[in-house]
């Protein structure tokens, strides 16, 4: 090995360890109250102005669970985290974050944001009654996509659960 690829590869491994370490200092201070909401109110008018019957669909939800950026960056080991507000009635009831790792290939980053919607409300129940939710272990958990002209496919659209992601960059 020469001394180039020596310092090739001890490059390589720092700036992995900053990318953690940037990951833990992000994750070990939180938004505020007030941010996350501004944030979840942006998100929700950008999802009303994007998707036709958005209104109609959350009007049947018993609640909305808003991530607006949830940051996922990798170098072979990956890691995400985001922080959002549960909605009932448009109001906020409680703040959650989100967070999940992964290892293989992988490399760069993507923050998008995500939302829940809990159609049944049994899922909101177990939901709010969890210390630690996962999402689709149960199978209850339908990914909502936009196709052309901003409509929902609405094959999933009786699922318990529906899961709408907009990437924001990356």
């Amino acid at each position: 090995m020469t001394i180039g690829k020596t310092m090739r590869t001890l490059a390589g491994a720092l700036s992995l360890i900053g990318l953690l370490v940037g990951i833990s200092t992000f994750t070990a201070h939180a938004a505020s109250k007030e941010k996350i909401d501004r944030r979840v109110t942006e998100v929700m008018s950008k999802f009303r102005e994007d998707v036709n019957g958005a209104d109609s669909l959350l009007a049947k939800a018993s609640a909305v669970l808003v991530f607006p950026s949830i940051k996922k960056a990798g170098i072979g080991i990956g890691a995400e985290y985001g922080e959002g507000a549960l909605l009932i009635d448009g109001k906020t009831v409680d703040y959650y974050s989100t967070a999940a790792g992964s290892i293989g290939l992988q490399l760069g980053g993507q923050v998008r944001s995500q939302i829940l919607l809990f159609m049944a409300p049994e899922k909101l129940d177990a939901f709010r009654k969890s210390d630690k939710w996962e999402v689709g272990v149960d199978g209850s958990v339908a990914v909502a996509t936009v196709g052309a002209g901003g409509s929902i496919d609405s094959t999933n659209i009786d699922a318990p659960i529906l899961a709408s992601s907009s990437t924001i960059r990356g």
